[in-house]
């Protein structure tokens, strides 16, 4: 599960560029499911930018994200609404529409994100993974300027801990399907949702699946000792002993998809 936030962020209301086209704008919604708060990526330039996440619905945060540059589209991962709660007034503040997998978030005219859509923007492609599992509607997008390829993951893999699959919206088979996908994604930078950028997706896609297992495991092992009646809160107290108790509630959502997947037919 996340563990506190332990790293150093950019400041409030700051862009800072990471790759040659995508920027970083973080909002001040720190906490333990947030990490140092919602990464808000800028991509290309001031002339046509493209916003992913505008984060909460917070106006000074908006503020900035829509000053940076003319905002030609914004995309949403996914529905959680410390990703998308502020998408609806970015529209109004910039007009730019608002495309998302789920229908409603779509504002001013956006359409859907699918796995294989393609948005070119001034020669960067970027090209919608459908990556679900932390929720039905997750989608991740690779970026490719000819020279630097990076993966927009949302909150399917993180800058640092692990993630929640958001049972029932969210489903583990699912999700394991999205890490091998992400996996087998080769020399890209991992620009998260919360917390800092990580050098190879392939990496932690594999990591991610070992920390998955290992889970499962630990359930199984659960369930055998403390028997079939057992409830996830229970398997909670035993598996996620040494996790923050502030995450707690999110990780019974996990169990909750773990007990559904260990519970279907082989």
């Amino acid at each position: 599960m996340i563990e506190p936030p332990q790293l150093q962020h950019p400041a409030y209301g700051e862009r800072r560029q990471v790759t040659p086209y995508a920027a970083v704008v973080v909002a001040r919604n720190p906490g333990p499911m947030t990490l140092d708060g919602t990464n808000t990526w800028l991509l290309g330039d001031s002339d046509r930018l493209v916003v992913v996440d505008p984060g909460p619905d917070d106006g000074v945060h908006l503020e900035t994200v829509s000053g940076s540059g003319r905002i030609e589209r914004v995309l949403l991962t996914h529905r959680h609404a410390d990703h998308s709660e502020g998408a609806r007034r970015l529209h109004e503040l910039s007009g730019a529409p608002v495309y998302a997998a789920d229908p409603t978030h779509r504002h001013g005219g956006g359409g859907g994100l699918a796995d294989g859509d393609v948005i070119d923007v001034d020669g960067l492609r970027i090209s919608v993974l459908g990556t679900p599992g932390h929720t039905s509607d997750s989608v991740s997008l690779l970026l490719d300027d000819g020279s630097t390829r990076s993966v927009l993951t949302g909150d399917t893999i993180l800058g640092q801990g692990t993630t929640v699959v958001a049972h029932p919206d969210g489903v583990l088979a699912d999700y394991l399907a999205s890490l091998r996908l992400l996996a087998s994604v080769d020399d890209a930078v991992v620009l998260p949702g919360h917390g800092p950028e990580l050098a190879s997706i392939a990496t932690a896609a594999e990591q991610y699946l070992a920390h998955r297992h290992e889970r499962l495991d630990q359930v199984r092992v659960a369930v055998a000792r403390l028997g079939p009646g057992v409830t996830a809160w229970e398997i909670v107290e035993d598996v996620y002993a040494d996790v923050d108790r502030a995450v707690w509630p999110a990780a019974e959502l996990s169990v909750r998809a773990q007990l559904d997947y260990l519970a279907r037919p082989s």
